[in-house]
């Protein structure tokens, strides 16, 4: 009878540390770029999704994102609870204004309510455009590759359509100068 209880708590202990191994690697690996150069025609269609995702500015009022199309464009989900988000603003500004001369453009898709990205928005000034996706931004970066559902998220998008690259957590200012110096 001990036998088997010690069997069964060998088990139970080797399930929980499988667990733990694959949570571990989830989670040292969240912040790691993703280049995009398998599977083309997914990544094609995330791009589709965003041209058409139905998004309004943070007065409400319906926008199109497919205006951007034939540019170079960041996007960036985020919301006005996510502290990293907020944190990385100031930082996306500052290339946005250093970038912009390049025509590329910096777009911010709030995965949050009007009501708080309007509130957020009085307190803290931001050098792009917010749009306004409510929750059903957090399917369109899942699209974009974003699993987890974590916020920030930044995709880079060549003026071709093409995905360069993908960031889940707070920008390294400096890797994202190197992506957009390579469009």
């Amino acid at each position: 009878m001990n036998t088997r209880r010690i069997l069964a708590g060998a088990v139970v202990a080797l399930a929980a540390a499988g667990g733990g191994v694959l949570a571990a690697s989830h989670w040292l690996n969240r912040d790691a770029d993703v280049a995009y150069a398998a599977q083309p025609d997914a990544h094609q269609d995330a791009v589709q999704q965003l041209w058409a995702a139905p998004v309004t500015s943070v007065d409400g009022k319906p926008q199109s994102l497919s205006l951007l199309k034939g540019h170079p464009v960041v996007v960036n989900f985020w919301a006005s609870w996510c502290g990293p988000c907020v944190e990385e603003m100031p930082a996306l500004s500052q290339i946005q204004r250093e970038y912009a001369k390049k025509g590329i453009q910096f777009v911010g898709l709030g995965v949050d309510s009007e009501k708080n990205i309007q509130a957020f928005l009085t307190k803290v000034k931001v050098a792009y455009p917010i749009y306004v996706t409510g929750f059903g931004g957090a399917d369109l970066a899942r699209a974009f590759g974003n699993n987890a559902g974590g916020l920030p998220f930044t995709v880079v998008i060549d003026a071709k359509g093409n995905i360069r690259s993908t960031k889940l957590g707070q920008i390294d200012p400096a890797a994202l100068k190197q992506t957009l110096d390579a469009l």
